[in-house]
């Protein structure tokens, strides 16, 4: 008989969404599914990756904008050693020394100079991207809001970091003050809770 357990993953950062997936999983020991709700697509890609190596099959129903509903379903007993190790595996940016989050409150890096602070910033985070250890959220408020919508000369690096799993976070406050929240191209809209949890949840924070 098939079995379903629903994982409730409201409101988690990548590795947990995929973590919590895995024990449960692990609980079935047979056939049967995992539906896991989430509320951001890291999330949902980064569950769907976990299914496909698992050899597991995943479906996807977006509930509203702000929640998706994930199924991983499967027909025998799925090989998981340590949820907390496997999960991390499918999270680059939470594998390694620990949770890392990059606080950017300016588009413009430093002092003395803007059009040189802009070309610095440009430069950080392309930096970022190249880093062994990627950070497991970055956070965008005042100024460095500026950076995440449509014309950001670091969209294309932000994006690809985004795909790696890092979870972009941009101030809705922020956007609204400037004007520019409809035009928002990565990550998701936040509020100050949540930017203060984020770094008191962090191992380190990193501010250019």
């Amino acid at each position: 008989m098939s079995t379903k357990i629903e994982v409730n993953a409201m409101g988690d950062a990548c590795p947990l969404p995929v973590v919590k997936t895995l024990k449960a999983l692990k609980q079935l020991d047979g056939e049967g599914a995992v539906v896991t709700s989430v509320d951001n697509e890291t999330a949902v890609k980064n569950i769907s990756k976990m299914a496909q190596e698992k050899g597991c099959t995943a479906s996807v129903e977006k509930v509203s904008d702000a929640e998706w509903h994930v199924t991983v379903a499967t027909s025998g007993a799925v090989a998981v050693a340590d949820p907390e190790q496997d999960g991390a595996g499918f999270c680059g940016a939470s594998a390694g020394k620990g949770k890392l989050v990059i606080s950017v409150y300016t588009d413009c890096m430093g002092r003395g100079d803007d059009g040189l602070g802009h070309k610095l910033m440009k430069a950080f985070i392309f930096a970022v991207t190249q880093q062994d250890e990627l950070p497991a959220t970055m956070l965008f408020y005042n100024g460095g809001a500026k950076l995440t919508v449509e014309g950001s000369p670091v969209l294309d690096d932000l994006k690809g970091l985004a795909e790696q799993g890092v979870e972009i976070l941009t101030c809705g406050t922020c956007l609204d003050h400037f004007g520019i929240k409809d035009q928002l191209a990565v990550g998701e809209i936040t509020n100050m809770y949540v930017i203060v949890e984020k770094m008191e949840q962090a191992a380190r924070v990193v501010r250019p």
